[in-house]
């Protein structure tokens, strides 16, 4: 008997005690096969690969021998499931060994709703030990078919006594809080993990996304209600004494991207453990000084410092590509100070701060209108660079101490400045205020004095302690080590300064937009001086290496397209303006999904870019904006040659071991 054509499961669709190949890859192709002999797949073969897409993103085996492989592909005709009852069992990455029952699901591309509600219908049924073992002890195909389209398309199913026991054990709730530094990319893939590991594991899941692009905050109504939290985080979690007292367990955000089962697993787990790690009631650690839910003091500080970064990165954005414009209206002489004088930070007595605080709309100067504008739009580019080692430090000193940190951080970012020590300067003194606004803090202090703690007595304090210290004793050391790496970075020559733009290149394209990549982009830009040519060479190394992973992939998947999936072709497509505009994520959903193949390629062309870039002495006076901002770039023409030189080895390094591979592993699946 077979269902009808719009049934998601068919008889001819399942396979029960087949030996169907040694490895995923074996069992995923013959299941697609299946699917496109019974018309409900144009393509197997390019079902097969989105599945093993998605695999290579994370493991979809489960705890008692079952896996749910699954994906979206526009060779899917009709959403539908193939299910295999392996003879012989096969790894698919459960924590517990290998699956012998397997579930392909298939879902048009553009289908996303209708995958998830597959998806989560059955998984939920999986977790039912009756259900598992009916489908072993299932005879026939028409029983197995009877069996799924009861619980993923229970409207069509026949009437059949209620079965309340399963449903009746009360659903765990948690809440999550996930951010990278950007909270661009990162963020929303870690929430979107989450929320698919919950809806397999029958958990009720409610994500706030955070990051510098902002966030909708979870209601305090929802809090009250959760039996644990989440944290998965680059970067400090704002507000974090929301969630005070609750069970927590925290990673970075990649765990969430790679390990959601074993996360949400972790929450349900601390929920009822009355030992858990708890929240704080401010952002510090437990009272033990350890940091709480097994997050160790390495990742806390990596997340302090990323915390600092991220809040800094809007400050360069605007007013590196207001300078930059200046520069377009104005010329470069804007830049320079009148002669004799002292060069200032941030052109702050340079011609162009002159003409915007002497001249007006009715007293043009000599240039007219259209250098007037541009020497305002100078004027405001360098006044908000001056906001980016006090950011840098009042968010460092948030992340330790959340807002009674802020003041004593900014103020200690301001004297970094003040005595020249740069960002150096101001990542040691966010550190010490931060931690000195945590200190205070925990002072016992009578009920009566505890409202003035937070907005008088720890800023006071805490500023007093980092202000005297910065001035008193840290303050000419840090100067001297900013100075002596300035004098270093302008005396290297030669092989010396090609192996800074290597180094600054691996470090753009090895984790795209992660920590890695953003201390090289924090370096640079910091360090930007127009007065400064080694400041503007790195600049350019690090702006041209940081577009080379989405142009590579772009490139790729235009040349060779038969090695990606379709969804990975669009992204290709979009990766084009995202690499452009200097925006390293573009590239994220090809690494994530193959990383070993991808990453080490896409580090080769950053390597060649930054190599070929110090090379030429390329100079770039904008820290953002990529082709965009060719006006503010020193030796056009070889910042080309040098961009395109590494997209070009970035794609075919890729194109290389994606081919090399493939070749081997398609050939045992060909059935």
């Amino acid at each position: 008997m077979t269902h009808s054509t719009m049934s998601i499961i068919s008889t001819d669709l399942v396979l029960l005690d087949v030996d169907a190949g040694a490895d995923k890859e074996a069992v995923i192709g013959r299941l697609a096969v299946r699917l496109a002999d019974s018309g409900r797949v144009s393509d197997g073969a390019a079902l097969q690969e989105a599945a093993m897409a998605r695999e290579a993103q994370s493991a979809t085996g489960l705890p008692g021998g079952i896996a749910i492989p699954h994906c979206r592909s526009s060779a899917v005709t009709t959403p539908s499931i193939g299910f295999a009852r392996l003879a012989t069992k096969v790894d698919f990455g459960a924590p517990d060994g290998p699956a012998d029952l397997v579930f392909l699901i298939a879902a048009p591309d553009g289908a996303g709703a209708e995958h998830m509600k597959l998806l989560s219908s059955l998984a939920r049924a999986l977790v039912r030990p009756d259900f598992v073992q009916s489908l072993r002890d299932a005879g026939s195909a028409d029983d197995v078919v009877s069996l799924v389209d009861g619980v993923v398309n229970p409207e069509a199913a026949k009437p059949a006594a209620p079965s309340a026991a399963p449903e009746a054990v009360q659903a765990k709730s948690i809440v999550a809080i996930t951010a990278c530094p950007t909270g661009i990319a990162h963020t929303y893939m870690a929430a979107d993990a989450l929320k698919l590991a919950a809806e397999r594991a029958g958990v009720s899941l409610t994500v706030e996304t955070q990051g510098s692009s902002g966030s909708t905050p979870v209601s305090a109504e929802t809090i009250s209600g959760a039996d644990a939290v989440i944290f998965a985080t680059d970067v400090g979690v704002k507000d974090r004494q929301r969630f005070a007292g609750k069970p927590v367990i925290a990673s970075g955000v990649k765990r969430a991207i790679n390990e959601p089962d074993t996360m949400i697993a972790e929450a349900v787990a601390a929920a009822d453990n009355p030992k858990a790690a708890r929240v704080e009631g401010t952002a510090a650690a437990a009272d033990s000084g350890a940091p709480a839910g097994g997050v160790g003091w390495g990742t806390r500080i990596r997340q302090i410092l990323l915390t600092g970064v991220s809040y800094m990165i809007p400050f360069v954005a605007a007013g590196g590509l207001l300078i930059a414009l200046g520069f377009l209206l104005a010329g470069y002489d804007i830049a320079n100070s009148p002669d004799g004088a002292e060069q200032l930070a941030f052109g702050m007595n340079s011609l162009g701060s002159h003409i915007a605080t002497t001249n007006t709309l009715t007293s043009l100067p000599a240039g007219g209108l259209t250098q007037y504008l541009g020497a305002v739009l100078f004027t405001l580019g360098g006044l908000a660079f001056m906001f980016l080692v006090p950011a840098l430090a009042g968010y460092i000193s948030f992340a330790i101490a959340d807002r009674p940190g802020i003041a004593p951080g900014f103020t200690a970012g301001a004297v970094a400045v003040f005595v020249g020590g740069g960002f150096i300067g101001g990542i040691v003194g966010g550190l010490i205020a931060g931690f000195a606004a945590l200190w205070i803090s925990r002072w016992k202090v009578p009920q009566w004095f505890r409202g003035l703690m937070p907005v008088v007595i720890i800023p006071l304090v805490a500023s007093l302690i980092v202000g005297l210290l910065m001035f008193l004793l840290l303050g000419r050391p840090l100067a001297a080590i900013t100075s002596g790496l300035t004098n270093w970075l302008n005396g290297l020559t030669g092989a010396s300064v090609i192996l800074l733009g290597v180094i600054l290149g691996l470090m753009m394209c090895f984790d795209l937009g992660g920590p890695v990549n953003k201390a090289a982009y924090a370096f640079a830009t910091a360090g930007l001086n127009v007065a400064d040519p080694a400041s503007l060479r790195i600049m350019a190394a690090v702006m041209a290496a940081g577009m080379v992973p989405p142009l590579a992939m772009a490139l790729a998947t235009t040349i060779r397209p038969g090695l990606f999936s379709e969804p990975e072709r669009e992204n290709g497509r979009a990766a084009w303006l995202l690499g452009a505009s200097f925006i390293s994520e573009g590239a994220i959903p090809f690494a994530a999904a193959d990383p070993l193949r991808v990453i080490p390629s896409m580090m080769a062309g950053g390597a060649v870019t930054g190599a070929l870039i110090m090379a030429f002495d390329v100079t770039l006076k904008a820290p953002h904006g990529g082709i965009f901002v060719f006006f503010a770039i020193g030796n056009l023409g070889w910042f080309l040659v040098a961009l395109a030189a590494g997209t070009a080895v970035g794609a075919f390094t890729v194109v290389g071991a994606k081919q090399f591979i493939r070749t081997a592993s398609l050939a045992e699946t060909s059935i």
